[in-house]
């Protein structure tokens, strides 16, 4: 589960990477890299366009370049050139090898002082910045002292209305990746600033923070969950959290639990301890989920949570704390994550409770449901149904009995639908009939036709 978010989070702040990467990736950052379509269709160089843009979408990056590099060379004065430039230099960062980012570097250069009003000036600015920190991740001098002066300024002022962000995240983290001791502490004045400005800044800063480790990893992902003006900023650094998983950040966490009033923060805090490998992590998610006090949107997600984590230990909790609620939403909940857990006695208990008639009837039908879900026996099924007389058990019944595929629980509706005597239920059992491809019941159904 936790590298399914980290995955996820790492393609939409840093977005592709140099070398083949699917574009999908880099369209994630905000840099473009689908070109446009042709617009100028007597413009000389329109058949060189379209041919290259048709290349670069088939990820055939040496062609690309190739093209975009004779439509400047050759049509100087072609509509399609000013950008011409920076698809070349994009294919060749695609293509990947140092002479080709090197190549790169000089398209855009030549675009920047060419064409400075190029539409694709912004994302060649991005481009630019990657190139640079890529160059010196491979140990180029001269981009090396580029990269640490680009994520100083990052750190500084406003930006301009033109001066993106994803630009001085690729600064940020091209000087992450080189030096992390010369990173951080610009890093740490990102997220120390207050001002509205930087607070998309600072929200990616939270980020590139927690996917270094570093003594200073933890105390500066806590000070940003506790003190930073943002919500998100702070939803992030309690996300991000979960990564470091030391004893001071459980107790951290607990802490968010216990005196936080905002809903999403306590959410993020309760996934936190739930991919944590700690035995106290898992105890404070269990202490959370049966606080009267607590919010029930949260509760819901500490039960859910448990649920995830298979152990005789979580069911058996889970099971003490379905009798002491009294939120059918929660109790529901409960059912739902102990029918997540195998092998710990949950399709006997959720049966029990699908027949204890001094339950309300919604949570033994929701228990029915996720008893015929997860593998109880189809003869403990179909013997319940000549046991009980009440309609609405048995019209679940018939819905678990559809929902399984099997021969028997085909038999029983067959049965249901040739014997019961309650029309209303006779006529369910059709009707899930009819929604079979079992010819047995075509057969069936043609001879009610025929009658």
């Amino acid at each position: 589960m936790r590298n399914v978010y980290l995955s996820a989070a790492l393609l939409l702040v840093l977005g592709g990477a140099v070398g083949g990467t699917s574009s999908t990736a880099v369209v994630s950052q905000g840099q473009a890299s689908v070109v446009p379509a042709p617009w100028a269709v007597e413009d000389p160089a329109d058949s060189l366009y379209r041919a290259a843009r048709d290349a670069l979408n088939r990820n055939d990056y040496t062609r690309a370049a190739d093209l975009f590099r004779k439509i400047r060379d050759t049509y100087p004065k072609s509509q399609y050139t000013p950008d011409a430039y920076y698809w070349e230099a994009f294919a060749l960062y695609r293509r990947g090898a140092t002479s080709d980012l090197k190549t790169a570097m000089s398209s855009l250069e030549q675009q920047e002082k060419k064409y400075p009003k190029a539409a694709t000036r912004g994302d060649a600015r991005s481009l630019k910045t990657r190139i640079l920190s890529e160059l010196g991740k491979r140990g180029d001098p001269d981009a090396v002292p580029k990269v640490d002066s680009l994520a100083k300024a990052a750190a500084r002022g406003c930006p301009d209305p033109d001066d993106e962000d994803d630009v001085r995240i690729a600064a940020l983290n091209g000087l992450l990746q080189m030096d992390a001791d010369r990173a951080i502490p610009i890093l740490k004045k990102v997220l120390a600033r207050r001002d509205e400005c930087s607070v998309g800044l600072r929200r990616k800063a939270v980020f590139l923070v927690s996917q270094k480790q570093s003594s200073e990893t933890e105390s500066i992902l806590l000070d940003a969950a506790r003190n930073d003006p943002d919500a998100e900023v702070r939803q992030q650094a309690v996300f991000w959290l979960s990564q470091v998983g030391t004893e001071t950040a459980v107790s951290a966490l607990d802490s968010i639990l216990r005196s936080s009033k905002d809903p999403e923060l306590q959410k993020k805090a309760i996934f936190a301890l739930s991919q944590m490998d700690n035995p106290r992590a898992s105890a404070i998610i269990r202490t959370y989920a049966e606080r009267t006090d607590a919010s029930s949107e949260v509760q819901e997600q500490a039960i859910f949570w448990i649920g995830q984590h298979d152990s005789p230990e979580n069911a058996a909790f889970l099971k003490s704390l379905y009798k002491r609620l009294s939120n059918e939403e929660l109790k529901e909940k409960v059912i739902f994550s102990l029918s997540q857990m195998d092998g710990q006695g949950s399709g006997k208990w959720l049966m029990d409770l699908a027949t204890n008639e001094t339950e309300p009837i919604e949570m033994r039908k929701k228990a029915l449901f996720w008893a015929g879900q997860t593998g109880t026996s189809i003869t403990d099924l179909i013997g319940l149904y000549g046991r009980t007389r009440n309609a609405e058990i048995k019209e679940q019944l018939i819905f678990v009995y559809s929902q399984r595929g099997d021969k028997a629980s085909m038999d029983k509706l067959l049965d249901i639908a040739k014997n019961e005597p309650d029309k209303e239920l006779k006529k369910k059992a059709i009707f899930w009939l009819s929604q079979s491809d079992d010819p047995r019941a075509a057969d069936f159904l043609q001879s009610i036709i025929d009658q």
